[in-house]
């Protein structure tokens, strides 16, 4: 019977620990570096910038799918331009002016916005809020984006004819006011066409997918000069 040589296999266990104890080593290393490389990479790819829209009903896209609204348009056409940037659709069904200046500083501290488009106070017109409170929160809400060197653009909210000629008067000259006062780009279309050319949905206050559509077109036209390409 031949014994088996102890130094041989000492030598080979030996060798066999240490390649062990190597690929032990690199592993943890490898697992340390790798995340470090990862949160680099992350550091040095271009953020995308927000456009915040604080809106209502109209800008949530009541009556039709999500993907149909005007926001979620307006986020496909530019991604098919390649520009960096997120719409942040932050409308709300039935809010108003106070509703707006109550989610407006959460919504700046959280998202940080380059571009905001305000499109509110159709509610607060349905009710007969006060023309000069809707006025007031509407001014207060673009001073607020403004002193944070954010870009406004208002969006100029349309009410049906059927409350009366110096209300619905007083009541679009709040827009054109105040995008005079501070400089803004004034977004309007016109109720009656979109009504006429069968834009909205049955209630005449909401526009169905066609009207999100033209929406999207005037939006477009004059958010483009913004962006940065």
């Amino acid at each position: 019977m031949v014994s088996s040589p102890s130094g041989l296999v000492t030598f080979f266990v030996t060798l066999e620990t240490s390649n062990m104890v190597l690929f032990i080593r690199n592993l943890l290393l490898w697992l340390i570096i790798l995340p470090m490389m990862a949160t680099t990479a992350n550091a040095n790819e271009p953020k995308d910038k927000n456009i915040l829209i604080l809106g209502d009903s109209l800008s949530a896209g009541l009556g039709v799918n999500y993907d149909q609204a005007w926001p979620s348009l307006l986020q496909l056409r530019i991604n098919k331009m390649g520009a960096s940037y997120r719409v942040i659709n932050a409308g709300v069904s039935g809010d108003t002016t106070s509703g707006g200046i109550s989610r407006l500083p959460r919504l700046l501290k959280k998202y940080s916005p380059e571009i905001l488009i305000l499109e509110l106070g159709g509610n607060d017109g349905l009710r007969g809020t006060s023309l000069k409170a809707i006025k007031k929160n509407l001014r207060d809400m673009i001073s607020s984006a403004q002193s944070n060197g954010i870009t406004v653009l208002l969006i100029g909210v349309q009410l049906p004819p059927n409350y009366g000629a110096l209300y619905t008067k007083g009541f679009e000259d709040i827009f054109s006011d105040l995008a005079k006062e501070y400089g803004l780009d004034l977004i309007q279309g016109s109720l009656k066409t979109m009504v006429n050319e069968g834009m909205m949905q049955s209630d005449g206050i909401h526009p169905n997918v066609s009207g999100h559509q033209q929406i999207e077109n005037i939006i477009w036209e004059r958010l483009n000069k913004y962006l940065e390409k």
